[in-house]
């Protein structure tokens, strides 16, 4: 209606003797001149072609998947809007006009046989509507109007799609959110999963050990449950870190920093004191703690360990880092079995050498589950993104873990403390 208006007052305006308010033929031509400037406000305004695919779907019964969201940016789907918003006041502009005059017209041609009064006015209609013939054109039109409005509305429901649909550069817009999306629904599963899934394995191990010694050895239990404390706050601390990484997303800091190799002597303390013996070596310069790669590296390790513990019992681990200068490689390998009765038993919480028990989660050998569970899919996916690879399989009786990744080779990673140690050269050799 403002198009209309606006061309109702520039027809007169340009032509001499139009009257657009009084002449059914100018009327029509004030509507021709008002579609071109709405398909010109199409083009000016993007917001458009929301309030259109709202219309559409509340109207025409358009499915939302197969309409556009959002503004229309680009040119394409602005034009492709205009296209449609003429269609759409084109029809609208038939069907208002139809819908005001052809009611009271059949409403006179269906009174017209029985009223001697309608018979004698001037309505300028043939006399053969004075009979059967006014009420059964009557119904005619009012047939016309609805089919025409049936149609216009089926009309516009089948080229909806194909002008209010997403463009090319909609479609990859939204995989490209899709895709931002699911990346940071994987991030955090992994970090959820390496930290807190670290944690739990060591607290069953714990647990399971304090249980079968708190009657002969309430000493023992005591370590254990202190073992257990300690791992469960380090969980807490991770669990923070984690939702830091929730926080992040919405431009927020992490509340904690991230974990890196500069943790790696304390992840593998937690790690013995759950009756994994390890034995670390560290090789080369590693990247500092604030690298993407010592995050990773870490969280990998994390997951190594993770495995062992989960699937193989407490059993010997090697752990092997070694950074060069473009690539740092992290070897894992420990028995495809778990320990058996005669297998030497693993270290006590404190590291006194009491033994553990019988093993905890029974006969299920690390090597018969394929590579592809959450954790190693995690590992795999860490090592992708950085441009690294990672592989893992069982071979000749030891389960094997390697990961490469692209090294920053920033500082010197010399760790110290419980079984690590560096010397001159730069080389780390420790045992658990």
């Amino acid at each position: 209606m403002p198009f209309f208006l606006l061309a109702s007052v520039a027809v007169p305006l340009a032509v001499e003797g139009a009257d657009p308010l009084r002449q059914v033929g100018w009327q029509l031509a004030a509507f021709g001149c008002a579609l071109p400037l709405a398909a010109l406000a199409a083009l000016l305004f993007p917001l458009l072609r929301p309030l259109e695919v709202t219309a559409v779907r509340s109207l025409c019964g358009v499915p939302a998947e197969r309409l556009a969201e959002g503004p229309a940016l680009s040119w394409a789907a602005r034009r492709r809007t205009a296209l449609w918003f003429v269609a759409h006041l084109l029809a609208g502009g038939i069907v208002s006009g139809m819908t005001l005059a052809a009611p009271p017209a059949a409403v006179l041609l269906l009174l017209l046989p029985f009223s001697e009064p309608l018979r004698h006015t001037a309505l300028g209609w043939p006399d053969a509507f004075s009979g059967v013939l006014g009420p059964l054109a009557g119904l005619a039109l009012l047939a016309l109007v609805a089919g025409t409005s049936w149609a216009a509305g089926a009309l516009l429901g089948r080229i909806a799609p194909a002008l209010l649909g997403p463009t090319p550069a909609d479609r990859l817009a939204a995989a490209e959110r899709r895709a931002g999306d699911l990346a940071s629904r994987n991030r955090l599963a992994r970090e959820l999963h390496d930290a807190v899934g670290h944690a739990l394995s060591a607290v069953t191990l714990q647990a399971s050990a304090a249980r079968r010694v708190l009657d002969a050895d309430p000493e023992f239990a005591r370590r254990a449950l202190a073992a257990i404390e300690e791992t469960t706050r380090g969980a807490v601390a991770e669990l923070d870190t984690v939702l830091g990484l929730l926080r992040e997303e919405d431009g927020a800091d992490p509340a904690a920093p991230a974990p890196s190799l500069d943790g790696l002597d304390a992840l593998l303390a937690r790690t013995r004191a759950a009756g994994l013996a390890v034995e670390a070596t560290v090789e080369g310069r590693s990247a500092g703690p604030a690298s993407v790669v010592s995050r990773e590296a870490y969280r990998i390790v994390q997951e190594g360990l993770s495995n062992a513990l989960r699937h193989a019992g407490p059993v010997s681990v090697r752990l092997q880092l070694r950074c060069e200068e473009r690539e740092l490689t992290i070897l894992m390998e420990n028995p495809v079995t778990g320990p058996t009765d005669s297998s030497p038993p693993a270290a006590d919480p404190a590291g006194g050498g009491r033994p553990f028990g019988d093993r905890p989660f029974g006969d299920r050998p690390f090597g018969d589950r394929p590579f592809g569970g959450r954790g190693l899919r995690g590992i795999a996916e860490r090592a992708r993104l950085l441009g690294g690879e990672a592989t893992a399989g069982a071979q000749d009786g030891v389960w094997r873990l390697t990961a490469r990744l692209p090294s920053a080779g920033a500082t010197d990673y010399g760790a110290t403390g419980d079984g690590v140690t560096a010397d001159g050269t730069g080389r780390g050799v420790g045992a658990g």
